[in-house]
């Protein structure tokens, strides 16, 4: 019988580990899927092990010189010039021992998700090892080494024909999965970011649009730095639905980094929990509109990993497996288990507190702003629909 949702996890998973103190953190994995257990949200039934990506899979978007220069930095075997030329050893990605081996097993797990939907054995999966958007076709970049959702996207192009609209709301752009597909008319991409005048990559502008066949397919929404929940939530949502319904794309990809809260200690924006109950939610209401339920997601950034991406993240799974009870006190016992080890007071509710943040003094400017960011951002798919000849832009 077809399962409403799968949850791709194990242990292996946290050996994607740079150094002590790097703020990519992969115990998130394991404190967000520990407070599912004690919400008593998900199953042992639920929950499938990722696979390792094969090189010739992970070959589908990165060179192969790349996979073997990973390798063999992993095994302590590459030197130090060729290791920055492939953005190895680097601060933001360090070198550790059986880097290849746990990258692979992020990609892998991103197709376990995509396979489970694609063939029909789940509506939706979650991999939250995955989301690892940074990394490009022969370089590693900003925490990331294999791009799993390129990878994962080309794969199901290759494996189930499918066109895939891929959708992420790090507070990062989504650099490598966008210059992957930018010439790519089959593969629609929309990332929500902060902008890049302030934060890393510095990319996603609103006139990056794709290029050649593809133009007209990618889509920046680079919000303010201090955008609050609403101005943001109504960006995203008004996107989100126009794009779907220009590009009608046969599966979703979400890649939900936990970012653009204002707790997490990289990013500028003044986001709550209450963007990452509506995340999702659009995302699943969506997926069965357009896509027949077809809905992969990933996780992606996220730095504060005890007040923030464990709530975020479990709000995913929960939407995913029809569990609505998303608000009122956490676990007792969740709290009592990490609390000792958590360098901040752990939250006791699913909501944050009302007043977390000085009110912002720009506010309106910043919503007016957001407001004609959209109207640039989706200007070719409104140019499209009032063309009198119906053309693509």
């Amino acid at each position: 019988m077809k399962k409403e949702a799968v949850f791709v996890y194990s242990d292996d998973l946290l050996a994607y580990k740079f150094k002590e103190g790097h703020p990519f953190d992969q115990k998130r994995l394991g404190i967000t899927l520990d407070l599912l257990k004690k919400q008593h949200a998900i199953k042992e039934e639920d929950i499938v092990k990722p696979r390792m990506a094969t090189d010739e899979e992970l070959m589908l978007i990165h060179d192969p010189s790349f996979v073997n220069a990973v390798r063999t930095a992993g095994q302590g075997k590459l030197s130090g010039d060729r290791a920055d030329s492939y953005g190895l050893g680097t601060e933001d990605t360090p070198i550790f021992p059986g880097m290849h081996e746990a990258s692979a097993l992020l990609v892998g797990g991103t197709l376990t998700a995509a396979d489970y939907v694609m063939s029909g054995k789940s509506l939706h999966a979650l991999n939250l090892g995955g989301g690892l958007h940074h990394g490009f076709r022969g370089k590693a970049s900003g925490f990331c080494v294999y791009n799993d959702s390129s990878v994962a996207i080309k794969y199901i192009q290759k494996k189930y024909n499918a066109r895939v609209l891929y959708v992420d709301t790090d507070a990062h752009h989504g650099d490598g999965v966008q210059w992957s597909f930018y010439d790519d008319p089959s593969v629609c991409t929309f990332s929500i970011h902060e902008t890049g005048r302030y934060l890393f990559p510095g990319t996603g502008n609103i006139n990056e649009r794709g290029q050649g066949q593809g133009y007209g397919y990618t889509f920046n929404m680079p919000v303010d730095a201090f955008t609050e929940d609403e101005s943001w939530l109504a960006s995203y949502k008004t996107a989100f639905r126009e794009i779907i319904e220009y590009f009608k794309p046969d599966v979703i990809l979400t890649q939900n980094g936990a970012d653009a809260h204002y707790y997490d200690p990289l990013t500028h924006l003044s986001a709550t929990m209450n963007i990452y109950r509506e995340i999702p939610r659009l995302a699943h209401e969506l997926a069965h509109e357009y896509c027949g339920g077809r809905w992969i997601a990933v996780g992606g950034g996220g730095y504060d990993i005890w007040r923030v991406v464990p709530r975020a993240w479990s709000m995913i799974w929960m939407e995913m497996a029809g569990y609505r009870q998303t608000s009122g006190a956490l676990p007792a016992d969740w709290i009592s288990k990490w609390q000792p080890e958590s360098p901040v007071r752990l939250p006791e509710h699913w909501d944050d507190p009302d007043g977390i943040y000085t009110p912002i003094p720009r506010k309106q400017e910043i919503t007016e702003k957001n407001a004609q960011t959209l109207d640039k951002c989706l200007y070719p798919i409104r140019s499209y629909k009032t063309a009198p000849d119906n053309k693509s832009p």
